[in-house]
C-alpha cells in the first residue's frame, strides 16, 4: 500500500514558476519509478514527466521540455516537479504516480499502480 499526496499547486500568471511536491508513504520509495501526469477540464489525462530509481534519468513530454524539471529525494520520500515559464495551456490538475514494476512504457498511465489526489495549477494570461 502506497499513499501519495501532492502539494504546491496554485494560481499564477503566465511566465511564473511553481514547484509541486509529492510525498509518499508506505512501500519503498526508492524502488518506484515516479511520474507526473496532468488533466485539464474536458481533456484526457496526459503524461508530463517521469524519473527513474537513481534520479539521474528522466522522461518529459515534448510540451514541457526545457521548462519543467522532475527530481526526487529518496531520503525524504518525495518527488518534485519544478515548473518554469508557465503557460495558460499548463492549467490542469497535476497527479503524482508511482510505478512498482518495469515498464514497458513509463509515458503511459497504465504503467503506474498508485496515484495521488491531485493538485490544481491555474495559469492566467
Amino acid at each position: 500500500q502506497v499513499q501519495l499526496v501532492e502539494s504546491g499547486g496554485g494560481s499564477v500568471q503566465a511566465g511564473d514558476s511553481l514547484r509541486l511536491s509529492c510525498a509518499a508513504s508506505g512501500g519503498t520509495f526508492s524502488s518506484y519509478v515516479m511520474g507526473w501526469f496532468r488533466q485539464a477540464p474536458g481533456k484526457e489525462r496526459e503524461f508530463v514527466a517521469a524519473i527513474f530509481w537513481s534520479g539521474d534519468s528522466a522522461l518529459y513530454a515534448d510540451s514541457v521540455k526545457g521548462r519543467f524539471t522532475i527530481s526526487r529525494d529518496n531520503a525524504k520520500n518525495t518527488v518534485y516537479l519544478q515548473m518554469n515559464s508557465l503557460k495558460p495551456e499548463d492549467t490542469a490538475v497535476y497527479y503524482c504516480a508511482a510505478a512498482l514494476g518495469r515498464g514497458p512504457n513509463y509515458r503511459a498511465s497504465y504503467s503506474y499502480g498508485y496515484w495521488g489526489q491531485g493538485t490544481q495549477v491555474t495559469v492566467s494570461s
